[in-house]
């Protein structure tokens, strides 16, 4: 039995992933305060709504989807419910396993994954990292629950602020890149309907071709540059700007703000 305690966004992501693989709705329980929602989710996908107790009690496997501020009020409560039996997989941005594991008794094991929001669409990239009392045999079943809404890899925990500044705040980098092209297409006098498509299928392509070309950025890169070209005066420009090490300072500044958020 497997319960999704926080049925927002990502909870909700993962709730549709586990179901359309497979799992049927009699074995999945889910916790979600809103009555509104609450009836709603009964109705879409034919799942049990349960409190967290009860959840704790009956499920082997919690995958917690709530906000970091209301974790430990959460853990507080179903924790005496947990035996070393189960396996917690947290997603909660920012909460450590240590954190988990101390408002958890005894030696219940967890893992901590942190999604993105492409998991909404069956396309995220998400990390996991094991607890102090995880074995493999833990984190084999937090990855196929997981590859359910996108990708999986398994990083040590010292990793996971680096996780959410690449990955995890990673495609607010690439919406802001899309803004901003399609805003200089229109600055240049044409339809924001028109610049939108262009935008977003040469961005979509492009991550397509990175990804099964096996080429490292700077071969494909510069394949669309021609020497003296559009494409080098472009870069050109976004190199006498500082692009680049803007770049890497947002990415440091977000892993460091992460850290701080982890250590509370």
């Amino acid at each position: 039995m497997i319960a999704i305690i926080g049925a927002g966004k990502m909870g909700e992501a993962l709730l549709a992933g586990l179901l359309s693989t497979g799992h049927d709705p009699a074995d999945v329980l889910v916790t979600e305060p809103r009555h509104e929602h609450a009836q709603e989710l009964r109705a879409r996908y034919g799942v049990e709504v349960v409190p967290a107790g009860s959840a704790a009690e009956r499920a082997d496997t919690l995958i917690l989807a709530l906000k970091p501020q209301d974790m430990i009020g959460l853990l507080d409560d179903i924790g005496p419910k947990l035996t070393a039996d189960r396996l917690v997989v947290s997603v909660a941005a920012g909460i450590t396993t240590s954190v988990l594991e101390k408002h958890l008794s005894g030696s219940v094991p967890v893992v901590r994954a942190m999604p993105n929001t492409p998991a909404l669409v069956g396309r995220g990239m998400t990390a996991v990292a094991a607890g102090h009392y995880a074995a493999d045999e833990h984190l084999d079943r937090a990855e196929r629950l997981l590859s359910t809404v996108g990708e999986v890899l398994r990083v040590p925990e010292r990793h996971m602020d680096t996780v959410t500044a690449l990955s995890g705040s990673g495609p607010a980098y690439f919406y802001f890149i899309a803004e901003t092209m399609i805003e200089a297409g229109v600055l240049m006098g044409m339809p924001r309907e028109t610049a939108e498509k262009l935008v977003t299928q040469t961005i979509v392509g492009s991550a397509t071709m990175l990804r099964e070309s096996g080429e490292h950025p700077v071969v494909l890169r510069e394949a669309v540059s021609s020497p003296g070209g559009t494409t080098s005066a472009a870069v050109r420009e976004l190199e006498r700007h500082g692009v680049r090490t803007a770049f890497t300072d947002a990415i440091e500044a977000a892993r460091d703000r992460s850290r701080e958020l982890s250590e509370g």
